[in-house]
């Protein structure tokens, strides 16, 4: 590859990337927070949100995984979905509206406000699935081989933690103290529509991509789910499996941990920002040396390396981190920033082995339907099944009444303790799996 063409990659890589992390992490994180800022304060609505969002997110992997492989293209996936997507993001602040010229909180209010915030969410998230999930992550494995694999792992995991630190930091900057949330939604939107311009003119498929056609499109499109077909994949089904259970315990205690620490602990959204900045930030270098295990195959024992020490992070939040021992006015709270330190390291390196592991065990004719299995795995059965575990925990342990004399509830330390001890079942399927690949590497 020409020099120009190697920066032209690499700035798309790390540019798209980062954006959609950026806007993924602008969903997962700030809101859930705005809905407790601008709707009410009660997990429910965000656990619909979030189911509603994940199987939207599911059906658009699918279906333009289908469309993609069929097609042979990824590149208008990208630049459209892109674009669709931080129009969507945009829209979805203006839900906020809903509640702004009433007193209070009615419950007529609320719920209109709670459909809106749902059905937007939905369809942004439909769109960056499109773009991103399916359309950029097929176009990554296109381009991955053997003298890359480790650099593009890298990138894959660390762009989660960067667009973390970049849209917690900024996001809680753009927030700020008066809860400008229209102003966040405004300017990160805006940039993934710029991001999806500029792969219009910049990106192009790989050489040598060709359609794969294999009947009639709702033929292909349901072979995906043929069950017997996709266990023949075995090493592949127990790292999703795997994926699966872990990813259900981090989005149990991470799609709270935002107003965990606004609404339980007492930070500003900004402060918040710059504590998981910090800790993230420091998390991401662990990165550099794994890429080099990765390249030499050694996936299983950085992924089982990751689960004890994101278990040990996220314990210490739930074990050791009180209202009455931090200090919301200085990010120089040690036993907090160990814990988000070490609950950082460890999501980044188990996302890091897992997705170099499992993209190249992927069928080269059905790389992007593959992809909508990953999502099935990573998105859908963890989203689903996370808030039936939080919302009990989160309802019996931080219910309180508001001081409009609603009944509201928020995430405490409990949530992080029982979020420690699930993720440590991941381990459970990460053992076949790395006995499959112990077979596959000799």
């Amino acid at each position: 590859m020409k020099k120009k063409n190697m920066f032209t990659f690499w700035l798309l890589i790390w540019g798209l990337g980062i954006a959609g992390q950026i806007c993924w992490n602008i969903e997962n994180q700030w809101f859930n927070t705005f809905v407790y800022a601008k709707i009410a304060k009660d997990p429910t609505i965000i656990s619909i949100m979030v189911g509603v969002s994940a199987t939207a997110t599911t059906l658009s992997t699918f279906l333009f995984g289908c469309v993609s492989d069929r097609i042979g293209k990824r590149k208008i996936l990208i630049s459209l979905g892109y674009i669709l997507w931080g129009l969507f993001t945009i829209a979805f602040g203006l839900t906020e509206f809903i509640t702004s010229g009433g007193s209070g909180r009615q419950a007529s209010i609320v719920l209109t406000a709670g459909i809106a915030v749902i059905s937007a969410d939905a369809i942004m998230s439909f769109f960056g699935s499109m773009g991103n999930d399916i359309g950029f992550n097929a176009w990554i494995n296109d381009n991955m081989n053997d003298k890359n694999r480790g650099q593009l792992g890298a990138a894959i995991a660390t762009q989660p933690i960067i667009g973390t630190i970049l849209g917690t930091v900024v996001g809680g900057i753009l927030v700020g103290e008066n809860d400008n949330y229209m102003r966040l939604f405004l300017v990160m939107g805006g940039m993934i529509i710029l991001f999806g311009l500029f792969s219009l003119f910049a990106m192009k498929d790989v050489e040598g991509l060709k359609p794969s056609v294999k009947g009639s499109f709702w033929k292909q499109f349901i072979s995906i789910l043929n069950f017997k077909s996709y266990i023949k994949h075995k090493e592949l089904a127990w790292v999703n499996l795997a994926l699966a259970v872990y990813f259900i315990a981090f989005n149990m205690y991470f799609a709270h941990i935002g107003n965990y620490m606004i609404y339980y602990l007492g930070f500003t959204p900004d402060m918040m920002g710059y504590i998981e900045g910090i800790g993230l930030t420091l998390a991401m270098l662990c990165t550099i040396p794994c890429t080099k295990l990765l390249n030499n195959k050694k996936e299983p024992m950085v992924s089982f390396a990751s689960v004890i020490i994101n278990s040990i992070g996220v314990g210490i939040l739930g074990f050791c981190v009180r209202p009455e021992n931090i200090d919301v006015n200085t990010v120089l709270n040690p036993v907090l920033l160990l814990g988000v330190i070490l609950l950082g390291v460890g999501y980044v390196l188990f996302l890091q082995s897992v997705t170099v592991w499992s993209k190249q065990l992927y069928p080269e004719d059905a790389r992007g339907q593959f992809e909508g299995i990953r999502i099935l795995f990573f998105v859908l059965i963890p989203m689903i099944v996370a808030p039936l575990l939080a919302n009990p925990i989160i309802k019996k342990s931080g219910e309180y009444i508001d001081e409009n004399g609603f009944t509201a509830y928020l995430p405490t330390h409990t949530l992080f303790t029982a979020g420690a001890i699930l993720v440590l079942l991941t381990i459970l399927p990460l053992i076949p799996a790395a006995k499959h690949h112990g077979s596959r590497t000799k």
